[in-house]
């Protein structure tokens, strides 16, 4: 099988364990050019020592290098205002785009939830790492009751928070708010991210919050299960995500002042869902307290092959 070319703008944490998971895991892709603009970087070092073309002139400078019209796939895993540049750079080349930063120029994909819809896109955004670990289980929660308010937590090592998440913190709470509600199926969304600073690094946590009408005894045993069955498909892909403990649910009364998290809320007797998941790393190229990063790269990987399979049944 031929596999498709793929190019990766960005050689630092997140670029780098990208490459190598093309590199290790996958039957379709096949690593083409790794992109940088910091010629002395780890990232740009492993590319060339495992034979892959590298530039460190940023965009311009895989545009202009020799096979670039053979590039089917462009990964990019810098920054929001840095994609922006990106995507109108190489706009005119008919190229793929899938961006691991919070711009979302393209619609937000989650693989769990939402691949199929969007594998005509030219560029979709993998939303972010808390993004991808916390939207399943909103959207499976919506799969059983509408969800009037879904609230997101991810808590990350700060360790693992390098110069491209730390600029792009604003961009995070809002892009994941709206892909809480765009694909997860909440009226409202809320995110919040927390750097922690422990030492020894603490692995990825997330906290997802649903406020649903009253659920009866049925009702929260079909939430469990649907929960749980996303929790396996998204695992499916990302080895390290799991259940942290058992699904919480908590009633709410109907005196309970909800409407500061949805103000078309009128009184009614509430439940509130908590689910609390872990993420660990795979240890490619990153430690396992990582998993945040992880789960965007393993996430970004399926796309990618989805796209490729695509293709060729199409052909």
């Amino acid at each position: 099988m031929t596999r498709a070319k793929v190019a990766v703008i960005g050689s630092g944490n997140i670029g780098t364990d990208l490459m190598i998971k093309v590199m290790r895991l996958s039957d379709s892709l096949e690593m083409a050019a790794m992109v940088g603009i910091d010629p002395t970087s780890d990232g740009l070092a492993r590319a060339r020592r495992r034979g892959v073309a590298t530039t460190s002139d940023g965009v311009q400078g895989l545009i202009a290098m020799d096979g670039f019209g053979q590039i089917d796939i462009v990964f990019d895993a810098t920054s929001a205002g840095a994609h922006v540049r990106n995507a109108a750079a190489l706009a005119p080349f008919d190229k793929r785009l899938i961006d691991l930063t919070p711009a979302a120029i393209g619609p937000y994909v989650v693989p769990a939830v939402n691949l199929g819809q969007h594998l005509g896109a030219p560029n979709v955004n993998m939303v972010t790492c808390g993004g991808q670990a916390t939207i399943p289980v909103v959207a499976a929660v919506s799969q059983v009751t509408p969800v009037h308010y879904g609230e997101i937590v991810a808590s990350i090592s700060s360790r693992s928070a390098g110069p491209g998440t730390r600029a792009n913190i604003d961009e995070f709470t809002e892009t994941t708010k709206a892909a809480i509600e765009q694909v997860g199926g909440a009226a409202r969304g809320k995110a919040i991210i927390v750097l922690n600073p422990a030492d020894p690094p603490l692995i990825m946590r997330d906290t997802v919050l649903c406020l649903v009408d009253r659920l009866d005894a049925d009702a929260r045993a079909a939430v469990v299960d649907s929960v749980e069955r996303m929790v396996a498909t998204v695992a499916a892909y990302v080895p390290g995500y799991r259940l942290k403990q058992a699904v919480q649910f908590t009633d709410v009364d109907a005196t309970a002042a909800v409407r500061t998290l949805n103000p078309d809320l009128a009184p009614a007797p509430r439940t509130q869902v908590g689910v609390f998941l872990e993420v660990e790393g795979a240890g490619h190229y990153l430690p396992a307290y990582a998993g945040n990063l992880d789960i965007m790269t393993s996430a970004a990987l399926q796309v990618a092959e989805r796209l490729v399979a695509r293709s060729e049944a199409a052909a």
